[in-house]
Parts: C-alpha cells; structure tokens; sequence
C-alpha cells in the first residue's frame, strides 16, 4: 500500500473507500492506523504551539481547509481548485518565510537523542526542584511573596514576551533575589522554560474563576490563570501568611507543607525513563522549530 500523502486527507474519493472495503481487511486497518497516526500528530503540533503566536498561524490555515472541505462537498469546483493551489503552494511558502526556525529544528534534530532517557536530565531536574526549595523556605519564613510558573509542553511565549529577559540558570539565591520586595523584578512572575530562568517580571492571565476563595489575591489568581491555558506547573508564595500553594491542571492545591510540595513538583518536573522514551522524532523536530528562536 502507498504511503499516506497529504493530498489524500483534503480527497472525498480517499475516505470513500473506506466504505467499499472490507471492514475487517488489513488494507483498512492499516488506513484506520495510518489515520489515527496523523491525527496524533496533528495533535501534539497543536499542543506544542498553543500559547505561542504560531497558533494565530494554524488558524489561517485551518480556515483554507475548512472552505476547502465545504466547497469539495456543495460542488464549488473552482474555489476547491483554488484552496487546492493555496494548500499545496502555501507549504513551500511556508517553508521558505520560515527557514531560519527549519534550520533551527533541523539542528536540534540532530542533536537530540530520540532512544534513551538521559540521566543527567534527570539530574538536572532533581537539582532545578532543590533550587526551588532552597528559594520558598527562605521566602515563606520571611513571608516574601513569589510566583515562580515552570513551562512544560504548552509554550508560554505570549507571557514569556511580557517579561525581562534574563536567559539565566536557576539557583535558590536568584530567585530569592528576584522576589525581594522593592527591586526591579520583584512584580509579576517568573518563568522557567527548558531548566532555564526565561524572563522575571512577567504577566500572567488572571482566572475569573468564582471558585477560588476570597482570601486569595492576584498572584493566586494569576497562578490558577495560567493553568487554564496551559499545563505549566506554578509556584505561590503568600507573602501575607508565607504559606506554599501550586497550581496544576485547571487546580489549586493550597498550604502546602514541605513534604507535600516537593512530592508534587518531583512526580510532574522529574520524568522517569518510561516518560521519556515515549517522546518522538516528530516532537523533537518541532520543539526546535517553535523554541528554537528564542533569546540567546
């Protein structure tokens, strides 16, 4: 059987055999794979570019490929013509306003290691989690207020740009540094993007939601906000109580014992071998091609 060309998706003939086969045929649970595979990876594209302003650019291109499909169904053979040009001549478009973040991702391609988890990423994590500890009991016995958002697989660049750039590793007494009241960046968040310190000073979207209690302020909301829109991990501490909260998945877990956080922060920030063998060549190409433009 050929392969699956890109061509075949936007092609009402393509799905109709579906129909005409044998449901239990291998020709059509090889296509029903091969479908599932593209949807899969179409998700994890979007997954990868959502919160950055690449996202404004795949919704341009869903819009053509909606007119195309309707127009294909209703019998609008000349603007389905047309969308059929834009498509197939968009992507060479596409890839040359876009060379350099190609090149990028064709390098970090290269670079990457797609077949075993590295232990020193590991390392490296175990070492960012006690940076953090080091920084929130220091803060939360002297009730300096922190907000401190760690980026995972959503990209954070619309925050990210709201911020001052520093490109620095972490370590507790930056950090500390950072939060101490009346200093430049000590208003707004931090945000930690690849075991790097990305900007300080940032703003994050704050969360309308009814469901967090009053006694609450701005930073809670802007922890519980920024869950909302992507699966970053964030850090809060209360600068009227020193208390440690975190918020994950739409959630905020507050009052946090030392214990219990550092639970938290290793079972989401330290992936385990299993974790990491699961990341594909196609992730890997497209981490570079969203990140790899970012400040030096």
């Amino acid at each position: 059987m050929t392969a699956f060309q890109i061509s075949q998706f936007f092609d009402v003939s393509y799905w109709q055999k579906f129909t005409s086969n044998d449901l239990l045929s291998s020709n059509f649970i090889i296509n029903i794979i091969d479908v599932l595979v593209v949807w899969y990876l179409v998700y994890k594209l979007i997954m990868l570019v959502k919160g950055t302003k690449a996202v404004q650019l795949l919704k341009g291109v869903a819009v053509f490929i909606i007119i195309r499909m309707i127009s294909e169904i209703i019998g609008l053979h000349t603007l389905s013509w047309l969308m059929n040009q834009v498509i197939m001549y968009g992507v060479i478009a596409a890839v040359v306003i876009f060379q350099p973040e190609v090149r990028r991702g064709l390098e970090h391609l290269g670079r990457s290691s797609f077949f075993k988890a590295s232990k020193s990423e590991q390392q490296e994590d175990e070492k960012m989690i006690l940076a953090f500890d080091k920084a929130i009991q220091y803060m939360s016995k002297r009730k300096i207020g922190a907000l401190i958002t760690v980026a995972r697989n959503t990209g954070l660049e619309e925050y990210i740009e709201t911020g001052i750039s520093l490109d620095a590793d972490v370590t507790g007494e930056l950090l500390i540094n950072i939060f101490i009241p009346n200093t430049p960046l000590h208003d707004g968040a931090v945000i930690i993007e690849e075991g790097k310190i990305a900007v300080a000073s940032a703003y994050l979207p704050l969360s309308e939601s009814n469901l967090i209690p009053k006694e609450f302020g701005t930073r809670h909301r802007a922890a519980v906000g920024i869950s909302e829109v992507s699966d970053a991990v964030t850090i809060i501490v209360s600068e009227e109580t020193g208390d440690v909260s975190l918020t994950l998945n739409n959630e905020l877990i507050p009052r946090l014992t030392q214990e219990e956080y550092l639970k938290i922060l290793r079972e989401e920030l330290v992936p385990d071998e299993e974790k990491k063998s699961r990341k594909n060549i196609l992730q890997h190409f497209i981490d570079g091609v969203t990140k790899g433009g970012k400040k030096k």
